[in-house]
């Protein structure tokens, strides 16, 4: 048996960013390798590479995704939103300012990650949907310290940044409440 059998490759078409790409890729990328290696777009990182740490956290049609986990040929014609892709015209958005302002990050491997899944998190709980911890399942769930924890424990920061990045993201929810009354 050769192991060292030529690969098989499809085309794609991924919206990554509000960006267009068509792409012949190997059937075996995952999207991670896909954003990185053929599209330059380094901002997700390879952790575990086995969907535990997070590290490689997307926005994938608008929902949580690891990228490791993901192949790209599975995703034809998908939306990805990369950390690249959160900030709009120049400006950070609110989960972003809100790492900054409340210092959510040291070593910064995990951040992207972090705000990927931060933002689909924010928008899970305002969409109604609960968590683990979900007290009373038929109210809105309420983004205390224990549900921020919960909704991002599939993110891990080898530095110890929960403090910051749990405060960011209270100020962060308390904003997008304030916006919406």
């Amino acid at each position: 048996m050769d192991s060292e059998a030529t690969p098989v490759r499809a085309d794609v078409t991924l919206v990554v960013n509000g960006t267009e790409h068509r792409l012949n890729v190997d059937t075996r990328a995952s999207l991670l390798d896909v954003l990185r290696e053929e599209l330059g777009l380094t901002g997700s990182k390879k952790g575990c590479d086995h969907g535990q740490c997070g590290a490689c956290t997307i926005l994938l049609d608008g929902h949580r995704a690891n990228g490791c986990l993901a192949l790209a040929v599975a995703h034809d014609g998908a939306d990805v939103v990369t950390v690249e892709g959160l900030a709009q015209d120049g400006e950070l958005s609110p989960v972003q300012k809100a790492f900054v302002e409340n210092d959510a990050f040291q070593c910064g491997y995990c951040t992207p990650g972090q705000l990927c899944s931060a933002t689909g998190m924010l928008d899970e709980a305002e969409r109604g949907w609960p968590s683990a911890v979900t007290g009373d399942l038929g109210a809105d769930p309420v983004l205390d310290d224990d549900e921020i924890r919960e909704r991002m424990s599939g993110n891990l920061c080898r530095c110890g940044a929960y403090v910051g990045i749990v405060a960011a993201l209270r100020q962060a929810a308390r904003r997008r409440e304030g916006a919406e009354a």
